[in-house]
């Protein structure tokens, strides 16, 4: 088995997975132990397939609930939409049930509901206020991100962040963000002393220069920047995927911190129609998030956000999440593999084994 980080299992707790009733359902015993076996969960479709939360949480007796109101005993389309009465793949996987829709929920069949493009009508359903959130954060605008490259490159006069991945308007009152009431007032005093960088909205950036257009480099070279934003910088922000490359699968959204996703991006669960040896799968269908989100992988049981799902994305710029770990880029292939193979990549590079950041030593855990 291969989890999704070099050494140790960390606990991280994201009060965001705590305490959400937004269906406000009545917990039923009869749904604590055991999947249904109907709909997807039938023999011929996803038999055995892991439970997105253990069966007798709260959130899984919502979810389950909600699924059993629209005809769906194990509540699958009610994250993923797809008929469950269906028999035949291509029938199942689209659409989703009118009553679900009716109410906010899919509208379509989604294989990854935790993509930002539909995360609105899967995730949003309980926990609208964090996808707002996630909108709004640097992982998504990836704004700071542009306007460092674009000055660097000559680009832009000036600090203002006024460009994003997509178009965004930043809250107008505190009382639009989530946290403390001290949270918000340090924010309102930030926004007042760096109105440069908390602009009132983002714009999308220019787009990366077409075959035919690199003459104009010629006479504006600072256009390269947009290029390499687009090519190289923006590949992690959290409307992609990551990378078919060893250490760099993961999912879009809020699946790309909360869903496991191993170094080999093998699946390693028990759904038989999901094939364990072809890489881009999810490690098991499991959230990981508070301490209270048990995920199992074989015989091993962890709970928290592990650091390698962080070092997915920040493993480039600063590198922090790598050196985090004591490990350094190099150029060679040295510590070999047993048998003296050359090293294995990991996130399309090569690395030596240092001392681990000062912070891992004393137990501070990624944030």
């Amino acid at each position: 088995m291969i989890l999704p980080m070099p050494r140790t299992i960390v606990l991280l707790t994201f009060a965001f997975l705590q305490g959400v009733n937004c269906l406000a359902q009545p917990a039923s015993p009869a749904l604590a132990n055991v999947w249904s076996g109907q709909g997807c969960t039938s023999s011929g479709c996803h038999l055995g397939i892991e439970p997105i939360r253990e069966l007798n949480t709260g959130m899984m007796r919502q979810i389950m609930a909600r699924g059993k109101a629209s005809e769906d005993p194990d509540g699958c389309t009610v994250c993923h939409g797809g008929d469950p009465s269906a028999t035949a793949k291509a029938v199942a996987h689209k659409g989703a049930r009118a009553q679900l829709s009716a109410v906010g929920g899919p509208n379509e069949f989604y294989a990854d509901p935790g993509s930002p493009w539909v995360n609105p009508r899967t995730c949003g359903q309980c926990h609208k206020e964090w996808v707002r959130a996630e909108w709004a954060s640097l992982m998504m605008t990836e704004s700071g991100k542009v306007q460092g490259t674009a000055w660097a490159f000559g680009a832009l006069e000036g600090y203002d962040h006024g460009w994003a991945n997509y178009f965004f308007q930043n809250p107008a009152s505190s009382l639009e963000r989530i946290g403390t009431e001290i949270y918000r007032a340090y924010m309102d005093v930030k926004t007042k002393e760096h109105p440069n960088v908390f602009t009132k909205e983002q714009h999308v950036m220019p787009e990366a220069l077409k075959a035919d257009e690199l003459d104009r480099l010629k006479t504006n070279p600072e256009l390269a920047a947009f290029t390499y934003l687009r090519t190289e910088c923006q590949r992690c922000h959290l409307g992609v995927k990551g990378r078919n490359a060893r250490g760099d699968f993961r999912g879009m959204g809020c699946s790309a911190c909360h869903i496991p996703y191993g170094v080999e991006g093998l699946y390693e669960g028990t759904d038989k129609t999901i094939k364990a040896d072809q890489p881009g799968h999810l490690l098991v269908h499991s959230i990981q998030g508070s301490r209270n989100a048990k995920v199992r992988v074989g015989t091993t049981e962890y709970s928290g956000i592990p650091v390698g799902t962080c070092t997915v994305c920040h493993n480039r710029g600063k590198r922090i999440g790598v050196s985090y770990q004591g490990l350094m880029e190099s150029g060679y292939e040295s510590p070999f593999t047993e048998g003296g193979g050359g090293q294995l990549p990991l996130h399309s590079k090569q690395y030596l084994g240092m001392t681990q950041d000062i912070h891992a030593q004393k137990g501070m855990l990624c944030q």
